[in-house]
């Protein structure tokens, strides 16, 4: 059998170009003792693999390598007990047709309880990634004003429903009047604001008139800036993302330290990574709140690995609506 492989060819100059990656084909290798073979049905997109494909990142991804993704999909072979031929699974399995793994991170997963997809988004590492981020790392109160910036993407969107269910007035930033539209009808935003209109920052500012409290940051650069100016004294600002920045070759300087010096900000970046022993509670209580319509998602899905790149590349632009994933076949 035939393995398809989305590799990087070669490392990006500001935006991504198709020609950065290059499709090969290659024999699919048989596992080894206590290995297994994962025919990959979905591939997720996350915009943070941007930056392992420059060279200021750690760790650098090596030219010729396959990008990381989290997969679902069915075991083909096995010489794994844990994990017999026709699981259903998800693994760390990267932008390719099949994966082989040794069993770590991989997880067995039921088919009829909701989409298999939805274990690439809402219960996947972008739900997780909201779910520690609100829960865990910023202290929101009942009545309080948090900004969720790309409010409609696979981390906002959750964010922003999670605080919502806390008490909080929660106020989005997306791209266009649809995706504003689509997070106050369906997410049960407070109000949603157009960053791409000319007067944005007016707009902000009329929907959050006792100020912010909370900044829930994925976008950084001029959104950002504009969140900041309206941070209420002893707000805090999470840095979960900065989308906007990644394919810029120059350093965005971001706001001035005085508004933090002067509002007794607290501003802390986190990464999934440090937080995983977080992941049983968060499949228990985000799977529960599915099951109930409480937790809604949106996806964006591109039929077709060969046309991974392209999907990759719109979300960087910031085309995609909900969740990037790439059907495979």
């Amino acid at each position: 059998m035939k393995n398809v492989q989305v590799r990087l060819r070669r490392r990006p100059q500001g935006m991504p170009s198709v020609e950065d990656f290059e499709i090969v084909e290659s024999e699919l290798a048989e596992p080894g003792e206590g290995e297994l073979v994962v025919a990959h049905s979905y591939i997720e997109l996350q915009p943070a693999v941007r930056l392992r494909m420059g060279t200021d990142y750690e760790p650098t991804m090596p030219l010729g390598s396959v990008p990381l993704g989290q997969a679902v999909g069915q075991v083909l072979r096995s010489r794994n007990t844990e994990f017999p031929e026709g699981t259903h699974v998800v693994v760390n399995g990267g932008w390719q047709s099949h994966s082989i793994s040794n069993g770590e991170k991989v997880s067995a997963l039921e088919t009829d309880a909701v989409p298999i997809t939805y274990h690439l988004g809402c219960l996947g590492s972008s739900g997780m990634t909201a779910y520690v981020g609100v829960n865990d790392l910023v202290r929101l109160q009942p009545g309080q004003t948090i900004v969720i910036s790309a409010a409609t993407g696979a981390v906002g969107s959750v964010a922003g429903q999670l605080a919502r269910l806390k008490g909080c007035r929660v106020v989005g930033v997306a791209g266009g009047q649809a995706k504003c539209a689509f997070a106050v009808e369906e997410y049960g935003y407070s109000a949603c604001v157009d960053h791409y209109a000319d007067d944005f920052a007016e707009r902000l500012a009329a929907a959050c008139p006792d100020g912010v409290d909370v900044d829930f940051e994925n976008v950084g650069g001029i959104v950002r800036d504009n969140v900041w100016s309206l941070m209420n004294n002893f707000g805090q600002v999470l840095v979960c993302g900065l989308i906007s920045e990644y394919n810029r070759p120059d350093l965005v300087a971001g706001p001035g330290w005085k508004s933090a010096l002067e509002r007794s900000l607290t501003i802390r970046g986190f990464r999934l990574r440090d937080h995983m022993h977080r992941r049983d509670a968060f499949l228990e209580e985000a799977t529960d709140l599915v099951a109930r319509g409480l937790l809604k998602t949106r996806e964006d899905i591109t039929v077709g690995l060969t046309n991974l790149p392209e999907a990759f590349i719109n979300m960087l632009n910031g085309g995609n609506f909900g969740k990037t994933i790439v059907q495979v076949a």
